[in-house]
């Protein structure tokens, strides 16, 4: 495993968030350093109480999942004071197969010590889509004690990015990427004929970590463009990640880096 580490400074960028870009050689390489990240964010928080940690879906988090269900990351997580949420799911049951908490069940919840109080998934079968928004939010603000007008500081929120260069279901051209006042809502995603239920940008921008795991030549375009290309968040909607207290890591593979100028 090698790895460079650099910082971007690019038109994405609009704010002070500390930028870290990290380019690893495949995608258990970026898993490994993933789950380090992790150990090391938690130990950092002590003495807090609780780990509030928002997962992600997608093939990427499988890999990260791996790691730390085995020695030596199953030894180094403080699983008790992990508090698991999610950062957007598929309009769908939660055992259905597309179903972002179902992957992460099977791949990481039981696999690991976690028990069914610290999980807090987005509950899909309770109504529509904007219900079901409400209701995520509601269970949010009730479990991490976040007064109306406030929003909620994760101590972690992994994300992917798709080749659109879409994150959480931040779709490019779609409502949710322009919505401030909410820490959940519904998008309708026309290119995908599909609901998905996530988090608005101020919630991800107001975590104290946020991490981007991408991997895969597909992604090369997209990530060269959030990255390096003009601010254009409508297209890349990437571009909006900008933690405003806290730090911005893109833990990426050298498929995903190889068209990218700059050296990270």
């Amino acid at each position: 495993m090698s790895a460079t580490d650099g910082s971007t400074g690019g038109s994405n960028n609009g704010n002070n968030a500390r930028v870290y870009v990290s380019v690893y050689d495949n995608l258990d390489a970026v898993a490994h350093a993933a789950a380090d990240l992790l150990v090391r964010l938690q130990a950092d928080d002590r003495p807090q109480e609780h780990f509030n940690i928002a997962l992600s879906g997608g093939s990427t988090p499988r890999a990260l999942h791996r790691q730390l269900v085995a020695p030596p990351y199953r030894e180094q997580v403080d699983w008790e004071s992990m508090q698991y949420f999610w950062g957007d799911e598929r309009f769908v049951p939660p055992d259905d197969p597309e179903s972002n908490y179902r992957m992460a069940r099977e791949t990481l919840l039981t696999a690991a010590p976690v028990t069914s109080d610290q999980v807090h998934r987005v509950p899909t079968e309770r109504g529509d889509p904007a219900m079901v928004a409400e209701l995520y939010e509601a269970d949010i603000r009730r479990e991490m004690n976040i007064l109306p007008g406030q929003f909620p500081r994760f101590d972690l929120i992994l994300l992917g990015m798709g080749p659109d260069g879409h994150c959480a279901s931040l779709f490019p051209h779609t409502e949710a990427l322009h919505v401030r006042d909410r820490l959940v809502t519904a998008n309708s995603v026309p290119k995908l004929n599909a609901n998905r239920i996530t988090f608005t940008v101020p919630v991800i921008n107001n975590a104290a970590a946020v991490v981007f795991l991408v991997a895969g030549a597909d992604k090369a375009d997209a990530l060269a463009a959030v990255l390096e290309g003009p601010h254009d968040p409508e297209t890349y909607p990437s571009q909006l990640i900008a933690p405003e207290h806290g730090a911005l890591h893109w833990l990426v593979d050298r498929a995903a880096a190889a068209k990218l100028r700059q050296a990270h």
